[in-house]
């Protein structure tokens, strides 16, 4: 990470970085027991089986899949999808107020880059007014790519003709961030409002 003054443009991670997402919102009114909930995220709805739906596998699929392996939980499977819209906690709003400034300056190109489900996305386009304001949105389930994949990083690079070094991506996963410099794009690992505001005032870009 690197600070640059001549940054054209920024790609911004939505989950987490812009919305608040989280599996725990829904299973805390499911299962009594904090352990066993735990369990089922860890060990039976993992971060790698949701990931397989960012990179388009259908739900509908999943789902079934899931639950020839786990049946005992069958009813906590089918929630996932069933109930995802309780997940979203809503925007995260200092980070909102940081792309609204960027968009009102006019100064960079704003793009998003997101590993998303192509089938729950459209529930995120119709709640949050603010992702049709992007000059693009990358979503993972659509292209059947997702982040870390050095393919998708050059989807979007040359899908909006972008430097990889007037580019600055924003993401909390560090595996992402990693990703992205490998390919030459600056980029930051997102640990809070503050600290991406003040690394962005330092790079001449607030």
């Amino acid at each position: 990470m690197s600070l640059n003054p001549t940054l054209d443009t920024i790609i911004f991670d939505l989950g987490g970085v812009l919305i608040d997402w989280n599996p725990e919102y829904l299973y805390r009114k499911i299962f009594t027991d904090e352990a066993e909930m735990r369990y089922f995220l860890k060990e039976v709805a993992t971060p790698h089986w949701n990931e397989e739906q960012d990179g388009g596998r259908l739900i509908t699929e999943a789902t079934e899949m899931l639950i020839k392996e786990h049946p005992k939980y069958e009813e906590e499977i089918r929630a996932f999808y069933g109930r995802w819209t309780e997940m979203l906690g809503g925007v995260i709003p200092e980070t909102l107020e940081i792309l609204e400034t960027l968009l009102e300056k006019g100064e960079h190109r704003i793009y998003a880059l997101t590993n998303w489900s192509h089938e729950t996305f459209p529930i995120a386009l119709e709640r949050y007014d603010f992702l049709k304001r992007f000059h693009g949105v990358l979503v993972s389930g659509v292209e059947k790519l997702k982040k870390p994949d050095p393919k998708i990083y050059q989807l979007i690079l040359s899908r909006y003709n972008i430097d990889p070094k007037q580019a600055l991506f924003i993401d909390d996963n560090m595996r992402n961030v990693h990703a992205a410099e490998a390919l030459g794009i600056h980029a930051i690992h997102f640990r809070s409002p503050q600290q991406l505001k003040q690394y962005l005032m330092m790079s001449n870009v607030l």
